[in-house]
């Protein structure tokens, strides 16, 4: 059986290298592969994106060679919904569609208080974001330059999620797995609402930690992502380095 390929969608202010560890993190079946997006990395030279859906469709478009072997969807924060509208994007286009769906660190859509981020951000309104949701070193937050850099695409990015508004769509008929950490915003009754978006199998798992429990519970959630994605592509659990 050929490997799984695991596309995964960055947070916001992130470019692919946030996903860069799990490359070498992962069990040799499956191939992490972070998506960059425009603006940032290796697309810096691009414009940023204005709206989500159609960020979505742009990258269905773009991977529209790269469906053929099986692969599932992984997206964290606006990853997530990017993730997702993803999804919705190859399945209109008729594209071979995902093994599952992963989704960590935020509401089903519709369930997000969009309102927050319908209007750009002061840079200090966005570092105090950054610090509130710990996720930032406190040394990369001083960095003035490299806020400089990081800010614009974190304030697009917030707009992109504050502007997104979900519209009605059938269930996906792959299976959604959903991961959260227990010290972070979203309630139990926003993430278990992801149930609606999924017509096969749902699963909704806790994990210690904030918004970030991504990186802090790393080994945990990759094993675990591991154990979804090994089942769907009936495949060996192993055991994540």
């Amino acid at each position: 059986m050929q490997p799984l390929t695991l596309f995964c969608l960055p947070y916001a202010g992130a470019s692919a290298m946030c996903y860069a560890r799990w490359r070498r993190r992962v069990p040799g079946w499956l191939e992490v592969r972070p998506l960059e997006l425009p603006g940032r990395g290796s697309r810096s030279g691009e414009p940023l994106a204005g709206d989500l859906v159609g960020l979505a469709a742009q990258l269905a478009h773009e991977l529209r060679g790269s469906l053929h072997r099986p692969y599932a969807l992984f997206g964290h924060s606006m990853g997530s919904l990017l993730a997702y509208e993803l999804a919705c994007a190859i399945r209109a286009r008729g594209l071979p569609g995902p093994r599952a769906l992963l989704v960590s660190g935020g509401s089903a859509p519709g369930q997000r208080d969009y309102l927050r981020f319908r209007e750009p951000r002061s840079d200090e309104q966005l570092l105090a974001e950054l610090r509130d949701l710990q996720g930032t070193p406190a040394a990369v937050l001083e960095d003035a330059e490299l806020m400089r850099l990081t800010l614009p695409i974190l304030r697009a990015d917030f707009l992109l999620c504050g502007r997104y508004r979900p519209q009605p769509s059938a269930p996906l008929d792959c299976p959604l797995h959903v991961f959260a950490g227990t010290g972070d915003r979203a309630s139990r009754e926003q993430l278990l609402a992801w149930r609606e978006h999924a017509a096969a199998e749902f699963s909704l798992e806790m994990f210690p930690g904030d918004h970030f429990f991504i990186h802090s519970c790393e080994s945990a959630l990759l094993e675990r992502m591991a154990a979804c994605l090994s089942a769907t592509s009936a495949r060996p659990v192993a055991r994540v380095g």
